[in-house]
C-alpha cells in the first residue's frame, strides 16, 4: 500500500481543517504563506489521497443517545457486518486482530435497545462464539456518524432477522424501539 507524503503545510493545512472545518482558504493562506490558488491544489490533492476528509452526520453522545462498542468474536465476520450494513442504529464496524475479530458501533435512544440488538441479533448468530458490550460513556473528539434519518419503508429488516419487531418479547415489552425501516418503531429519533 502506497501511502500518501505530507509536508509541514499539509500538516498544517490538516490541523487547521481539524480545529475549524469551516476555515477559509485565505486564512490558510495567510498562515502556511501560499497564494489562495496554491493552497486550493493542495487542498484537492489533500482531498484525493485521502488525508484530508469530511463527513456529515449527527454526534450521538452530543445528542443525547447512548453509544455501545460491541466487541465479537466471529468465525464469519463478513457475514455479521453484513447483517448490519443497512441498519439505521449501526454507526461503523471494524475487522481488528486480536481477541475479537470485529468491533461495532451501534447508538441509540435507549441503552435497552442495544442490548436487543446485540442479545437479539448477534449472541444468537451461530458464528458468534464471544461478545464483550460495552455503553461509551464520553468520548475525547467529536465522533461523527453519517446516518441514515429517513428511509424507504419495507416489510423485511435490513438486518436480515426473521422476526418483526411486533413478535418481538423486547418490542412488545417496550425493552426495544424497534426497527424504523419497517415502521415498527417506538422512539422519536427518526
Amino acid at each position: 500500500m502506497i501511502y500518501m507524503r505530507l509536508d509541514a503545510k499539509d500538516r498544517i493545512i490538516i490541523s487547521m481543517y481539524a480545529e475549524d472545518p469551516d476555515v477559509s482558504q485565505e486564512s490558510i493562506a495567510k498562515r502556511v504563506g501560499l497564494s489562495q490558488p496554491s493552497v486550493a491544489a493542495r487542498i484537492a490533492k489533500l482531498k484525493e489521497g485521502g488525508a484530508l476528509a469530511s463527513q456529515f452526520g449527527i454526534d450521538p453522545l452530543r445528542m443525547g443517545l447512548y453509544l455501545a462498542k460491541v466487541d465479537i468474536s466471529s468465525t464469519r465476520p463478513d457475514e455479521i457486518l453484513g447483517m448490519f450494513r443497512g441498519c439505521p442504529y449501526f454507526a461503523n464496524g471494524f475487522t481488528i486482530s486480536g481477541k475479537h475479530n470485529l468491533s461495532l458501533l451501534f447508538f441509540s435512544e435507549s441503552i435497552a435497545t442495544l442490548e436487543a440488538i446485540v442479545n437479539g441479533h448477534i449472541r444468537p448468530n451461530p458464528s458468534v462464539t464471544e461478545v464483550d458490550f460495552n455503553v461509551v460513556i464520553t468520548a475525547e473528539r467529536d465522533l461523527i456518524v453519517p446516518s441514515m434519518m429517513s428511509f424507504e419503508r419495507s416489510e423485511r429488516p435490513p438486518c436480515g432477522i426473521g422476526l418483526q419487531c411486533r413478535d418481538c418479547p423486547s418490542f412488545r415489552s417496550r425493552k426495544c424501539m424497534g426497527c424504523p425501516v419497517t415502521g415498527q418503531y417506538q422512539g422519536t429519533l427518526y
